[in-house]
């Protein structure tokens, strides 16, 4: 919940306050995807040991379908995320609601000239992508580079982001996704089951994949 809460707060913060915009603000999508990717890096760092850092769905999906977690387990992550995220956008819209220029949470929403068609493969591919590197760099068969797993996630996410966010902002997450939607309103609610379907698939995807690949010994 801690690690969700930062991140949205951090992330969308950071995407709010630039002005995030993918066609005439690119050093903004700059920021913003270095935002998402140094706030998993911190929490990865300081929440790790604790919970494994998931701060994600698609992770925790991913991670229940490769086996590494029980059904139980997966469902309170999944709750503890969104109420995590819920508090990061509601701290951010009281910002922004005492900051005159300043608007909206940072919510995704097809970006345009974006099919719904395309931002739905967008968020499958590239949270297929995400969760891949999550499951890779944290399998016990890394051996010593798992003390690097979080650098390697954080870095991962700021790739995504800039490919991404073009086509939907980019979401990987559900969680990010439905709380700063719920506060925002608009063709962001409307469009928000394109990113809790997408990157869901993605990890689910992700999943199979590694067990395709993993070498480890069952």
């Amino acid at each position: 919940m801690v690690g969700t809460m930062v991140l949205v707060l951090m992330g969308c913060g950071v995407a709010v306050s630039l002005g995030c915009d993918p066609v005439n603000n690119i050093p903004a999508v700059v920021g913003t995807a270095l935002a998402f990717g140094l706030a998993v890096v911190a929490m990865a760092y300081t929440i790790g040991g604790i919970s494994g850092c998931h701060i994600n769905p698609a992770i925790t999906i991913g991670c229940f379908l490769s086996g590494r977690m029980d059904a139980k387990d997966c469902g309170m992550y999944i709750l503890f995320q969104v109420i995590g995220a819920f508090i990061g956008s509601a701290l951010l819209a009281v910002l922004t609601a005492n900051v005159p220029g300043l608007e909206g949470t940072g919510a995704n929403d097809l970006q345009a000239n974006v099919t719904v068609v395309g931002g739905l493969l967008a968020e499958i591919i590239f949270t297929c992508v995400f969760v891949l590197v999550v499951l890779g760099a944290t399998a016990k068969t890394n051996g010593a580079t798992n003390n690097f797993a979080g650098l390697a996630i954080g870095l991962s996410l700021v790739l995504v982001h800039l490919v991404c966010i073009r086509y939907t902002g980019t979401s990987v997450n559900p969680a990010r996704s439905i709380a700063p939607a719920v506060f925002q309103g608009g063709t962001a609610l409307a469009n928000l089951w394109i990113f809790i379907v997408g990157p869901l698939v993605g990890g689910a995807c992700a999943a199979g994949i590694w067990k395709m690949i993993d070498n480890s010994e069952k």
